[in-house]
């Protein structure tokens, strides 16, 4: 597997520590937790441009690019949050974590890509497994009540899926740039959050540590590993293993004492493993394309 698809994949395992770090920062209201993390994450990269500095300059960056950046980290986490807050969590939650599936189906449209039947099968098992983990083996119960819910879980994972593809069209635009995207959401974030929620900050050391961890790792180099990893490695091999998010999260939960092992569990390690290792096939198979190696 290429160097930048393996970064790519770090990225996909820093957000397994999400679930454990926003239940250990208390009751701080979402869009405040995400403005509070994304300034975190903002100096996580002008700490990585102090040490290297940036290659490109600012001012030659395309205007679209900008669009594609802040409409996918902020407007991800916008009507992630939205539906939420208008839908039941596990269904809200399994729709938003369709966009691995819409990444490598997304791929195909993409030039010089080519989508291969096991990646699509790949991403379905992984799909397969998600459902068992994000539905804990109580089943789906749609409601046509929670129809707009849905539907803003829905855009969320077209923009991130959007975000994801888009950004591999702009290669030589330098990771560094996610740092502007990340203030950018978190200043917009701040705006939610003053429009729409209550104040309620982390309380004590131990919330505030797991807020810095959030802002460190899964909402902050978590998104610069992923920007390396969808311009310069394989996408649809990305897309597949990013299903393995929610089993590594409902993993390090098990590991905490929070969530209990269980039959399913292991069921679902299977489909997704499974499923990312047949997607992956192709690289096994060959040697890595001098695009896809390096950074």
């Amino acid at each position: 597997m290429g160097r930048a698809t393996l970064i790519g994949f770090s990225a996909v395992a820093m957000w397994a520590l999400l679930a454990l770090l926003t239940d250990a920062s208390g009751q701080v209201p979402p869009f405040l937790l995400s403005a509070i993390t994304f300034a975190i994450g903002t100096c996580v990269g002008l700490g990585a441009r102090m040490v290297m500095p940036a290659s490109g300059m600012v001012e030659k960056i395309p205007p679209q690019v900008w669009v594609i950046g802040i409409v996918g980290l902020f407007g991800y986490h916008f009507f992630y949050f939205t539906a939420l807050r208008n839908a039941p969590a596990v269904e809200a939650s399994l729709i938003a974590y369709l966009w691995p599936l819409l990444i490598v189906l997304g791929s195909a449209l993409m030039p010089g890509e080519r989508l291969a039947w096991n990646h699509v099968v790949g991403a379905l098992l992984g799909l397969a497994g998600t459902i068992l983990i994000v539905t804990k083996g109580d089943g789906l119960a749609f409601d046509a009540r929670y129809a707009f819910g849905y539907a803003m879980a829905g855009v969320g994972a077209l923009l991130w899926s959007a975000y994801s593809l888009l950004s591999r069209r702009f290669p030589s635009v330098p990771t560094s740039i996610v740092t502007w995207f990340c203030a950018a959401t978190s200043a917009l974030s701040l705006i939610c959050h003053l429009l729409l929620e209550q104040t309620v900050l982390p309380d004590g050391p131990g919330q505030w540590l797991a807020v810095l961890g959030l802002g460190l790792m899964p909402v902050g180099a978590a998104f610069y590993a992923w920007d390396i990893g969808v311009k310069r490695g394989n996408i649809q091999v990305l897309g597949a293993a990013s299903y393995a998010a929610p089993l590594l999260s409902t993993l390090v939960l098990i590991a905490a004492g929070i969530a209990e092992p269980s039959l399913r569990i292991l069921a679902a390690c299977l489909l997704i493993t499974g499923g990312a290792a047949l997607a992956a096939k192709s690289l096994f198979m060959r040697k890595p394309a001098t695009g896809e190696a390096g950074v």
